[in-house]
């Protein structure tokens, strides 16, 4: 996975916000969806023509990130539909954002969408 997730790790990396997070390891993608079988899982990726800002999102979906050097595998993409691809739009020739600009792009989107409110 390339985390490591024992304790000091995060709580260093939840930076004092873990009364309000809950952290669940699952054993793989298919764990998760299962689950969560009302969760739609958008995965982001760079081979999409779908702007992160074109679904309509609620509450229950969740964004899938892969590794900030290459992304997510194709063999995970193809777990999900194309119309779940979702990617920030580039200049071409242009060195990507990294992983953590990316994260706050397209869940901050999520968040406008539903009005900055809570659920």
């Amino acid at each position: 996975m390339g985390f490591i997730l024992d304790d000091a790790h995060l709580k260093r990396a939840s930076l004092d916000y873990t009364d309000l997070t809950s952290t669940t390891l699952h054993a793989s993608i298919h764990s998760y969806i299962e689950s969560f079988p009302e969760r739609r899982v958008f995965a982001t990726t760079s081979s999409t023509s779908n702007i992160y800002t074109e679904p309509t999102y609620n509450w229950a979906d969740s964004f899938l990130f892969g590794p900030e050097d290459k992304g997510l595998p194709t063999n995970v993409l193809n777990i999900f539909p194309e119309e779940h691809h979702v990617a920030i739009p580039m200049f071409p020739n242009n060195r990507s954002l990294n992983l953590s600009n990316s994260v706050s792009i397209i869940t901050y989107e999520a968040w406008r969408q539903l009005g900055f409110k809570e659920e």
